[in-house]
């Protein structure tokens, strides 16, 4: 069988694909090991200057957790690792590249979140979605840092989705395209990136985060203990499992 997640280099360019486009890419026990699997190759493939992170097909990016995975597992409380966070569980210092070909949600919004550079096609659709499926988002914490509080306040409680449009307006994306030339702009992007001195990359990568960076492990740990009562909660079961009996949930704030 082909695995899930699939990495190629291209000119230097490294490619990591979610390829599980009829489960609109959502991150599976697998995807979430050979994902972090991907990167580590990425960080030690001296052939590779930059990582684009994109997903097959047309319709997802990512569309998050699997969500039967873990309401048949009744997941409480992922550890910090569940999915592969870069700048936080994963070190890379070589830039990382998300080309968002669709729906980006859930953990699929982290993994957006968490890359250096953003292009998404036109009609890519960004949402922290947890809200509406009662489970938490403690990796959002940097949310704030990315784009104006207030957007990041209506994506957390709304749950509702962005364009890429208005992504681009509140600086969560660098660049909009036509779906076509999205894979071509992105491995253009990635090749450019790759022609400049390595070593001015990776200062300028670490650069860029030098004011926000020391603040990040302290919000990291406070948002966890915020977010964890509502992973413990009997919403947080009911969310996964109403979406996998296809049915309405019915919180109870318990």
């Amino acid at each position: 069988m082909t695995p899930p997640v699939r990495y190629e280099v291209v000119r230097r360019v490294a490619w990591l694909t979610i390829d599980r486009p009829e489960a609109r890419n959502a991150l599976s026990a697998q995807v979430r090991q050979l994902l972090s699997d991907g990167f580590a190759r990425f960080a030690a493939d001296d052939d590779a200057a930059v990582l684009v992170l994109t997903g097959a097909g047309d319709t997802a990016f990512c569309a998050g957790g699997d969500l039967r995975e873990m309401a048949d597992i009744r997941l409480t409380v992922p550890p910090p690792d569940f999915v592969p966070q870069l700048g936080r569980t994963v070190d890379v210092d070589k830039p990382v590249v998300a080309a968002v070909n669709g729906a980006a949600y859930g953990g699929g919004f982290l993994l957006a979140q968490q890359c250096d550079l953003v292009l998404a096609a036109e009609h890519a659709r960004f949402a922290v979605s947890e809200a509406k499926l009662g489970r938490g988002a403690p990796w959002a914490a940097p949310l704030s840092w990315l784009v104006p509080p207030r957007i990041a306040m209506q994506l957390l409680v709304t749950g509702d989705p962005i364009t890429a449009q208005r992504a681009y307006e509140v600086g969560l994306v660098n660049e909009v395209l036509p779906a076509a030339g999205l894979h071509d702009a992105a491995q253009a992007l990635g090749e450019r990136i790759a022609a400049n001195a390595p070593l001015s990359v990776a200062a300028a990568k670490r650069t860029v985060r030098l004011m926000a960076a020391p603040r990040f492990a302290a919000a990291y740990a406070e948002a966890e203990a915020l977010w964890e009562p509502v992973y413990l909660s009997a919403d947080a079961q009911e969310g996964p499992a109403a979406f996998r009996d296809k049915r309405t949930p019915v919180w109870t704030g318990r």
